[in-house]
């Protein structure tokens, strides 16, 4: 979103554009502040600025067939203290991956005929207090035989899980179970402005 109101800023101005797209002007000129003075950024953002690089050249330097834990395995013997789940995020914003053999897995299936609420975050993922922003994703984990999904529902105040269930197949019922396993756990007053943010894959848009 950011490139594309760089594109057309002149064309149409920062906040007509904002007006349409789902981010705050007050986000993109923040953003920008970062971009221009790297001294304003976050530890993290300076540290995945440091890593990409790193990650690229590993990629390319092995025929880009490496996957995550690979290049993760080669930065740490090059001696980067770096997690493998920061590997996985960053070569998933750089939109490389290596080969998979076999059929790959998909998680996120939208579907274009249900309506998407709006997104109330806009990227903003701090918030002050505990019960104010969670937000639920699934994945799938390879076992011995086969594999599981595995949906969660973290709290971003603290990072930390407050609903999960395990699935053999990927339906509603189970990301639904989660949440509501954190709504039973938590007990959220009502009118508090709790919001439960998750992608548009269809489970999270189902009638359920």
């Amino acid at each position: 979103m950011v490139k594309f109101i760089d594109d057309h800023r002149r064309e149409h101005g920062v906040e007509p554009i904002c007006d349409v797209l789902p981010i705050a002007p007050s986000t993109y000129y923040d953003h920008l502040a970062k971009r221009a003075d790297a001294s304003r950024r976050s530890d993290r953002a300076r540290r995945d600025e440091e890593l990409q690089p790193e990650i690229r050249r590993v990629f390319d330097e092995n025929w880009r067939v490496y996957g995550v834990r690979k290049i993760w395995r080669q930065l740490r013997r090059e001696g980067f203290d770096v997690a493998r789940c920061t590997v996985a995020r960053l070569m998933k914003s750089m939109d490389i991956q290596g080969i998979i053999r076999g059929k790959p897995h998909r998680t996120t299936i939208p579907d274009k005929k249900q309506p998407c609420p709006l997104d109330k975050v806009n990227r903003q993922f701090r918030v002050p207090a505990p019960n104010m922003l969670w937000v639920s994703d699934f994945t799938y984990v390879a076992t011995w035989k086969g594999f599981v999904y595995v949906a969660f529902v973290i709290d971003a105040y603290a990072r930390k899980i407050v609903g999960w269930r395990v699935s053999n197949s990927a339906h509603a019922g189970f990301v639904l179970d989660a949440l509501e396993q954190a709504v039973h756990d938590r007990r959220p007053a009502k009118g508090i402005g709790l919001v439960h943010h998750s992608d548009r894959g269809s489970q999270y848009l189902s009638i359920r």
